[in-house]
Parts: C-alpha cells; sequence; structure tokens
C-alpha cells in the first residue's frame, strides 16, 4: 500500500509540474537556472537545494504555493520552510519572471522526495585541481542536513604534505585510515580508542600500502601496493596519466600487523590494484591487467578487468583461483574503482580506455554490473560527456555519491543519485551550497574521494596531530 500511495504520489507530481500557472502568461520551457536541480530526486532529509536563476529579468520564485526568498536571481530557501517542502513528498518549483512589465511563468519544474534515507555524513578531499603545488589541502567532512563542513585534519598543521585514501570502514566513521605523505610519513589508522601510525614497506612488498577498503566484519583492510609514476600530456583530452610499473593486492591485519597475500594477488605477470570486499567478506574484489612494458611507452595497452579471489577472514586464507567477473580488456576497455553494494546485488565501476586512473580520464563513465545476472551496463543517468569516476554507496544501497568534472572539465564537484532496488539511477544532483553559484565560483578547490559516513568523526584532532607528528610508527610485517 505505501509503494502504491508513492507511485500515485509521484503521477501527482508529474501532472502537477507539466502545468503552467494559469494566471499569467507562459513561458515555453524550464527556466535558465544553475545548479540544475530540475527533476531531480532528494532524500527526506537534505540541506536545501538554493539555486540562481541565471537570466537579467527580475524573478520571483514559489515552491508548492509558497513564496521562496529571492536577491539578485539567487533563491534562497529558509531551513524551516525547506523542511516543510520535503515532508510534503514532491516539491513543484515555480520561476516567474517580469518582462515588459508584465509577470510571466516558465514552466514549473518538480523536485521528488525519495523515502529512502540518506547517510548523514559525507568525507572528502580538498585538493587543488593540478600539480600546483599541495601546501593547503585537508581531509573534511560533511553535514548533508546542513551545510556545515569540518576538517578531519589539515596539512596546514603537518608542513604542507599530502594527506590522501581516506576510507571510513563500511560508513563507521569510528574506524578509518588514511596515509600521510613526506616528512611525517606513514599510515594513520583509527579504531575506537586505537590511533596509530604504521609503517607499512616491508622487505616483501613493492611499496608502502596504498588504496585500501576495509573488511565488512573483521578488523582487515585490503590494500594494494603500487609503483606509481606520473606523465603529463602535451596535448588531447587528459592532461594528466598516472600509471603503475608494477601493483600488487594485499589483506592486512590490523590486530597483528601482519600482511597476508596469494601469489593469485601478487603477481609479476599481472598489475593488480583497488580492491574491495564484498559485504559478506567472503569475497576479495580487484581490478587486474595482463603487465606492459616499458613504460609510461605502453601505458595506453594496460587493459584491466575486474576479478575476484575467494577469502576466509578466519583462516586467513584465500582462495585457489581468480573469477573474471567483468572482463572490461574484451571490449577493448578498462575498468576501475569496483565498489559493491552493502547489500551485495550491484557492483558498480568505472569504465574508460585504458589505464587504471579514470579521475584523469575524460571518457570515464559509471558503469553498474547486476550480480545475479552479470550484466552490466553504463548507467545513462548519471553519466556525463566529462569525467565521472569514483563513487560510493550509501549503507541502505539507495544511493550513490560520485565525483564529477561536468561542469567546467577542471574542477570536480560531488553528485548524489538515487538507486531503486532493480538498479535505477535518478538525475543526480550537485552537492548543496548556500548560494552555490556564488560558492562554487570562489572555491579553488576539487572534491576528491568522497566517502558516506553514517556519522560524524569525532576524533580529538590534537591527539591525532600528536600522533602523525612524534609518533615513529609502528612497523607491519609479513604472515608467517
Amino acid at each position: 500500500m505505501r509503494r502504491l500511495i508513492t507511485a500515485l504520489s509521484i503521477l501527482l507530481s508529474l501532472a502537477a509540474c507539466s502545468r503552467v500557472d494559469g494566471n499569467l502568461p507562459g513561458i515555453a520551457g524550464l527556466p535558465p537556472i544553475e545548479p540544475d536541480y530540475t527533476g531531480v530526486t532528494v532524500p527526506p532529509v537534505i540541506a536545501p537545494l538554493d539555486f540562481v536563476y541565471l537570466g537579467d529579468e527580475p524573478c520571483r520564485v514559489f515552491a508548492n504555493g509558497e513564496k521562496v526568498h529571492s536577491r539578485n536571481g539567487a533563491v534562497l530557501f529558509r531551513r524551516s520552510q525547506w523542511k516543510r517542502l520535503l515532508a510534503s513528498g514532491s516539491i513543484t518549483v515555480s520561476v516567474q519572471v517580469k518582462r515588459d512589465g508584465q509577470w510571466m511563468s516558465f514552466d514549473p519544474f518538480c523536485i521528488y522526495v525519495s523515502e529512502d534515507e540518506i547517510d548523514p555524513y559525507v568525507s572528502y578531499r580538498l585538493i587543488p585541481p593540478g600539480y600546483q603545488g599541495w601546501q593547503q589541502m585537508g581531509i573534511y567532512q560533511r553535514d548533508l542536513t546542513s551545510y556545515r563542513q569540518s576538517a578531519i585534519m589539515e596539512n596546514t598543521l603537518t608542513g604542507g604534505n599530502c594527506m590522501n585514501c581516506h576510507t571510513p570502514s563500511w560508513g563507521d566513521p569510528s574506524k578509518f585510515v588514511f596515509h600521510v605523505r613526506a616528512a611525517f610519513g606513514g599510515t594513520i589508522l583509527a579504531n575506537g580508542d586505537i590511533l596509530e601510525k604504521l609503517n607499512t614497506k616491508t622487505d616483501s612488498t613493492i611499496s608502502a600500502l596504498v588504496y585500501p577498503a576495509w573488511h565488512p566484519k573483521e578488523d582487515m583492510v585490503a590494500f594494494s601496493v603500487n609503483k606509481t609514476l606520473q606523465v603529463f600530456h602535451a596535448g588531447g583530452p587528459n592532461r594528466i596519466e598516472v600509471y603503475d610499473e608494477a601493483s600488487d593486492v594485499v589483506v592486512y591485519d590490523t590486530g597483528r600487523h601482519e600482511v597476508l597475500w596469494s601469489p593469485l594477488t601478487k603477481s609479476a605477470e599481472y598489475f593488480e590494484t583497488f580492491p574491495y570486499f564484498s559485504p559478506d567478506g567472503k569475497w576479495l574484489y580487484f581490478c587486474s591487467a595482463e603487465a606492459v612494458s616499458p613504460m609510461p611507452d605502453q601505458y595506453n595497452h594496460a587493459k584491466y578487468a575486474i576479478k575476484r579471489i575467494a577469502f576466509d577472514a578466519a583462516t586467513r586464507t584465500f582462495g585457489d583461483a581468480l573469477e573474471t567477473v567483468f572482463d572490461a580488456p574484451a571490449m577493448g576497455k578498462s575498468a576501475s574503482f569496483p565498489r559493491v553494494s552493502p547489500d551485495g546485488k550491484y557492483l558498480c565501476f568505472t569504465l574508460h580506455e585504458y589505464g587504471n586512473f579514470s579521475i584523469w580520464h575524460q571518457d570515464a563513465d559509471l558503469w553498474l554490473l547486476d550480480l545475479a545476472t552479470g550484466k552490466a551496463a553504463p548507467m545513462d543517468a548519471v553519466n556525463s560527456d566529462s569525467v565521472d569516476s569514483f563513487h560510493t554507496w550509501s549503507s541502505n544501497s539507495r544511493w550513490m555519491v560520485f565525483s564529477s568534472r561536468r561542469d567546467d572539465g577542471l574542477y570536480t564537484k560531488l553528485y548524489f543519485s538515487h538507486i531503486d532496488e532493480n538498479g535505477n539511477a535518478t538525475k543526480p544532483f550537485l552537492l548543496p551550497q548556500r548560494n552555490p553559484v556564488e560558492y562554487y565560483k570562489k572555491l579553488m578547490f576539487s572534491y576528491n574521494l568522497p566517502q558516506f559516513m553514517t556519522g560524524e568523526v569525532d576524533l580529538n584532532k590534537r591527539r591525532l596531530l600528536n600522533v602523525i607528528r612524534n609518533s615513529g610508527g609502528t612497523d607491519i610485517k609479513p604472515a608467517e
């Protein structure tokens, strides 16, 4: 019955959004607004979707018949008003402008409100969009129910070094890991009351630990180890190429400070990277390409498939065979960032022409694979003509956040899409900001590696800073 009522309300909303205000002359088409929030689906609690009317005329805006405050084209919802609008189940927005002394109305548009909740926080790194110096960057968290952003750690406190790869454990804000580079180098791991810095290079691995993914049930983290280099293109759509000369996948046991692997995840004949566990913890997914050489001459010949191997956390053992989950090289393509939905139904990944670092590839698109049927297809509802790349699922598998350069091709911003139980995605909406056009025009940083979180990271910054700056770090070792 609840689903029937929801379906009927959506149909009524569609009908309402197709009507022009009968009391005013109509202007055919939707109003030019930024961000484009026309026809998007939002969660039942989210910060107000303020927007800007891009025309030159005086404008006024109504939402479900209520007047919305607007100033110089900026449309700003009051919090109490927005809360009331969300509770109505759908929001019909009418933008009216004054032309030649007469008020006229564009076609109204709808903002649909889903019953599916979204995790209340998202974390990310803010970083300059190019190699112009990383003296200022940080890892931040944003309360999605408001515009409040707070710092988890900023590198102005650690000499301007690099910080990267922050990853909570399946959205748990009390368990997370990130890397600190240069003078205070090490991997920071937080697990409840435990806070430690790790020295993660061993004699048996080709590098320190790199791209992390937590086991869903045990205190283990899968990592890649990579010999990574960069090249800069003088022309073409992709400005920078990040590639591996070698890479493997391992699992780190946080309690024993030991690293485990299988010969099938640590092979000189293949590049293995970007691990991710299944939500039951029984499978370890990763990207794998036949090793090509020499690099960087052959960088565009590296084509990655998505594979998986069985894993038993209790015995700390791997299976004896690999399964190919998605054979991107057979399509002449390459896949990266496999992410399994927490309900275990879908695997989302990025598909592009070659290599594994899709955040620099203009052709990168998101694809969705049904793990029951093995069928995969592009997520046309969310993809754009520019980079659509790193993505994570909400804890209930109904929302996805991903990074995109669709607005200007340079700055990465965060977009959100609702994914229903059949894998259907809705038109994505931009991370809301107060007066968003002004905010994003002034922001000189890109959003990087968004991660949903079920709550706020509550960690004493003085304690964290002391561990980063003053701890010598704990050495890890290969498992015996």
